[in-house]
């Protein structure tokens, strides 16, 4: 019995420290997102921090400043939905089958 808890232990601890591995891994990988066919591109990383933004000439209007403003807002939120598509399949192998709330 006590060889089986100690065996779990190390399996816990080479599938936490694999875990914060594939979390450090994740800065290093990117997403875009794109409004406006593209006139507004935004770059989150993994940890979701927004890395750049690229905004096409065509889509400042001095006149219309509202709608650039929803692109950029559009891009940003396309941006971080798919970084946390990226974090689920990342981390989602380390969690499958189990039900832990609120943890990624």
């Amino acid at each position: 019995m006590k060889g089986n808890m100690n065996n779990m232990m190390k399996q816990m601890q080479k599938m936490q420290k694999q875990m914060m591995k594939a979390q450090e891994e994740l800065k290093d990988k990117s997403v875009e997102g794109t409004a406006g066919g593209g006139m507004v591109t935004v770059t989150v990383n993994g940890h979701k921090e927004v890395t750049d933004i690229v905004i096409k000439e065509e889509a400042v209007d001095p006149d219309d400043i509202d709608m650039l403003q929803d692109l950029v807002l559009a891009a940003t939120n396309d941006a971080l939905k798919k970084v946390d598509d990226l974090v689920n399949q990342d981390m989602g192998q380390f969690t499958k089958g189990m039900n832990l709330p609120g943890m990624f």
